[in-house]
């Protein structure tokens, strides 16, 4: 069995990253082939310079990815059949003898640090270099790097206790332990959602209320008409950091709040802003933030199910490169593998994802005046350089939003 493991590992890691690979040189291929060419629904809102910018940022930044693929293949390859894992362990083993809970801690800690490590070159090089370039990047390095450090400091505060949770929950509550840790992850994610605005989000970026007041009252007609109860209307410096623009809600129950990036409200105008606003309560009124809370829920409690009876199996640990049974490395080794076995699901989870937006523009357009919102939508694309003509093929595996050109033909249709 361990032996049939690493082939078919071997394989998916393979057939995933080449697979990686061809998408986007077919997009990159995809977006030149057609940039010499406003799509027709875009003639006259948005320049062929314009047009041509969003396709060389899309090719540039997708050309980054590619490498990125590659390098996350290696590394996962080195951490798991190439000893990786096993020689970390070694290590820890020197200073903790016993297979315990802060031993455990520790070599997965030190797992996900390798992997973050790899992660942070091409992290920088799209700030500095391709977003620079663009010029969309507004953070300085000190900037890029405090960010860093805080992001890792909240992410050990509440990471640490939850890891430490986890491995003693493994060890000490027999046989059932996955599910007596779902139970624990899903409570941790609730209160995350509720937390996360007021005492996280804060930390990263500054939160001012909105004081327009004529566009105050105008929002607040839409959120009462629509049924929505927030606990304010904030504005994020998304300047600060990138020339981007959003909107989003955030939070859960009673700590729902509504923020608009400061570069949202520079470029659109109160029309516009309301129609994007809709959009958004379109997710609210659809459900969506709670059937993607509930489909997590799923995908994690059978996950963990799995991995409750991969735990057992030397064939599992065998077939990874791992020469040693352990509560932290079954739970290691879980992490890191799972997305090589689920890639080709995401065409899936991205069509759901897309008929979301669907919905949410279906809403938005019969609150708020479709016009506007497809001016809005044709701003963003235009000043964030979004691709108007993605691969579709590409666009079926990655993309969360509908390709620009149908959304905005749907939209266009309730304006006739």
């Amino acid at each position: 069995m361990s032996s049939a493991l690493t082939l078919i590992f071997t394989a998916l890691l393979v057939t995933t990253t080449g697979i990686r690979i061809w998408l986007g040189r077919r997009h990159i291929a995809y977006v030149q082939r057609h940039r010499n060419q406003v799509p027709a629904a875009f003639n006259g809102n948005i320049t062929l310079d314009s047009h041509q910018k969003a396709a060389d940022y899309s090719a540039t930044k997708t050309k980054l990815v590619i490498i990125e693929a590659v390098v996350q293949a290696l590394l996962l390859a080195v951490l798991t059949l190439g000893g990786g894992l096993q020689w970390i362990d070694s290590i820890w083993s020197e200073f903790l003898v016993s297979q315990s809970i802060i031993r455990g801690a520790l070599v997965i800690c030190s797992a996900l640090l390798v992997s973050s490590l790899m992660d942070l070159p091409f992290e920088y090089y799209k700030t500095f270099v391709i977003d620079e370039k663009f010029g969309f990047n507004k953070m300085t390095r000190a900037m890029f790097f405090i960010d860093l450090f805080k992001h890792s400091l909240v992410g050990l505060a509440l990471g640490a206790p939850l890891l430490f949770a986890a491995l003693w929950l493994m060890q000490s509550t027999g046989q059932y332990w996955w599910l007596y840790l779902w139970i624990v992850w899903s409570v941790f994610n609730l209160v995350m959602l509720a937390l996360y605005p007021t005492f996280i989000a804060p930390l990263f970026n500054k939160f001012s209320p909105l004081t327009d007041e004529s566009l105050k009252q105008r929002i607040e007609m839409l959120l009462t008409k629509c049924g929505f109860k927030s606990q304010g209307l904030f504005v994020m410096d998304g300047s600060a950091r990138s020339s981007h623009g959003n909107a989003y809600f955030t939070g859960f129950g009673a700590s729902k709040r509504v923020v608009f990036f400061d570069t949202l409200l520079d470029r659109l105008n109160a029309d516009e802003i309301e129609a994007v606003l809709a959009h958004e309560l379109g997710h609210f009124k659809h459900h969506h933030v709670i059937k993607r809370i509930a489909l997590m829920f799923a995908v994690s409690f059978i996950g963990l199910a799995l991995l409750g009876w991969l735990i057992d199996q030397p064939w599992f640990y065998a077939g990874l490169g791992v020469d040693i049974m352990s509560n932290y490395m079954a739970l290691i080794l879980f992490l890191l593998v799972s997305p090589v076995f689920l890639f080709l699901l995401r065409p899936i989870m991205a069509s759901y994802s897309r008929k979301n937006e669907f919905e949410a523009d279906d809403y938005a357009a019969k609150h708020a005046n479709p016009k506007y919102l497809v001016e809005a939508l044709v701003k963003l694309y235009r000043d964030n350089a979004s691709t108007l003509t993605p691969d579709p093929l590409h666009s079926a595996f990655y993309d969360s939003h509908p390709p620009a050109s149908i959304r905005i033909s749907k939209l266009a249709a309730y304006t006739h």
